[in-house]
């Protein structure tokens, strides 16, 4: 004989009946956000060289990589590299490899390049199968000779099929035609199919060919699953990642002149950030570089939310603390900056998040941040001379310098940051859609913050 079940065991389980139902139905609702990839329509590659990217290669910062794609199948390919003052091309044998994503395949190529030599401009095209790229160049200057250093940095691309990012991206390059190299903090396309791998290759045109690209992953490039993927094809464009990678952590260190980068790889799951940390407290403990920056995807202090990016702030945060001068990050598709204090004054690393992307996101005006900007697309140009590092935020429409930071080194390192950029007025533009609740609170949280620091309350509106 069975006893009568209790009240409170009645209530019980009507919990976890009705928390049973919550969860499926969140899980049905939020499924295509979670685990959903769109579609990728066949393709296939051209006969002859195409989506050619110029990198950093292997051994550091005097050699560089070339890849690009061509074709279903593996030919010979090989580099043809001509020297300044030269007649005759050096052909660099190239690596092939087949990819085969989810509607075709195509066979992707590097080259390696070694013992490059200081000043010299090189021409260069790929050749596979007899079939050839069209001529490009690039110079090789050795850091160690070359005083001052600097790199441009973007945030999300994530362009739209026939988007703009290219005119950005282009006009920064014109505008800063001494930098080193260029670094994107993931998200560089929108989503891992072929027609928005072209697209990204068309925004950065002109450029990856020239001048060294390197590029964080970000949430974007990887295919949704329970456990997320990453496809082999973003190792094949990026070719330093070949040989860089910490189990299966696509993380890079690159050491130029007295800075090195560190590229991380954000949107893995708690074992694999584990990984990372162990790898970054390694690397940041062998490096006698005077100045250290590290690249993301998520920010560790997140501009959305507080709740936002626990994983990586738990993993990352108290290394880079203590340790970098400079985290560059992306994701949340608007720009921030933030310097922490201690003894009332500021200390490094600044942190800063920045966007090209075509899509803007509501944002938290946290008091930890010293500014923001909404309703416009940011790059940073990163400038170290001497005692200095310089991070200049500009408009990516304009041109304008938006913001400035110095952090300036004296005996024994000891850091001082000089806030340049506080007299700057802050792009706060931003239309709320009628009746949209979200979009209501938003404005409302933009006129607060207006209203605190004093700032004008006209601004030049602009839609999401």
């Amino acid at each position: 004989m069975s006893c009568p079940m209790t009240l409170k065991k009645k209530i019980t389980l009507g919990s976890l009946v009705l928390l049973l139902v919550g969860l499926t139905v969140l899980a049905i609702v939020r499924w295509e956000a979670w685990f959903g990839n769109p579609p990728e329509t066949p393709y296939v590659p051209k006969a002859e060289p195409t989506r050619v990217l110029l990198t950093f290669g292997d051994d550091g910062e005097m050699s560089r990589n070339v890849s690009w794609m061509c074709d279903t199948a593996i030919h010979e390919a090989h580099l043809e590299l001509l020297p300044d003052g030269t007649d005759h091309p050096i052909c660099v044998k190239a690596e092939g490899e087949i990819f085969e994503s989810r509607s075709g395949k195509a066979a992707y190529y590097v080259a390696r390049l070694k013992q490059l030599q200081d000043g010299l401009c090189y021409r260069y095209r790929a050749v596979t199968n007899g079939k050839a790229s069209p001529w490009y160049e690039f110079r090789v200057t050795d850091p160690a000779v070359k005083k001052d250093v600097s790199f441009l940095f973007f945030g999300d691309v994530q362009d739209s099929l026939n988007g703009v990012s290219n005119r950005y991206i282009s006009k920064a390059w014109v505008q800063h035609p001494a930098s080193d190299f260029v670094v994107f903090g993931g998200d560089l396309t929108e989503r891992p199919t072929d027609a928005y791998w072209e697209e990204t290759f068309r925004s950065i045109n002109g450029v990856a060919q020239t001048i060294p690209v390197l590029c964080a992953t970000g949430n974007h490039e990887y295919l949704k699953y329970p456990i997320r993927k990453l496809e082999r094809r973003f190792s094949l464009v990026f070719s330093y990642f070949l040989k860089s990678m910490e189990g299966e952590n696509q993380v890079y260190t690159l050491r130029y002149g007295d800075v090195q980068l560190f590229l991380l790889d954000s949107n893995r799951e708690w074992p694999y950030l584990a990984e990372q940390a162990t790898w970054l407290r390694k690397k940041l403990a062998e490096s006698t570089a005077r100045w250290k920056v590290v690249v993301l995807h998520h920010p560790i202090y997140s501009i959305k939310s507080k709740m936002n990016d626990l994983l990586q702030r738990w993993e990352f945060a108290s290394l880079l603390n203590e340790n970098v001068d400079l985290v560059l990050q992306g994701h949340e598709h608007a720009y921030a900056r933030m310097t922490q204090w201690e003894g009332g004054k500021r200390i490094p690393p600044i942190y800063t998040v920045s966007h090209c992307s075509p899509k803007f996101y509501r944002v938290q005006f946290d008091d930890r941040f010293d500014r923001f900007c909404t309703g416009t697309q940011i790059y940073q140009h990163i400038a170290l001379h001497g005692d200095t590092l310089s991070m200049n935020a500009y408009d990516a429409r304009t041109g304008k310098l938006y913001d400035r930071v110095d952090l300036v080194k004296g005996m024994h390192d000891h850091p001082t940051i000089i806030d340049r950029g506080k007299d700057i007025p802050e792009i706060l533009d931003f239309t709320p859609r009628p009746g949209n609740k979200k979009d209501a609170a938003f404005a409302e949280r933009i006129r607060a913050y207006k209203a605190k620091k004093g700032l004008k309350p006209k601004s030049v509106n602009r839609s999401l």
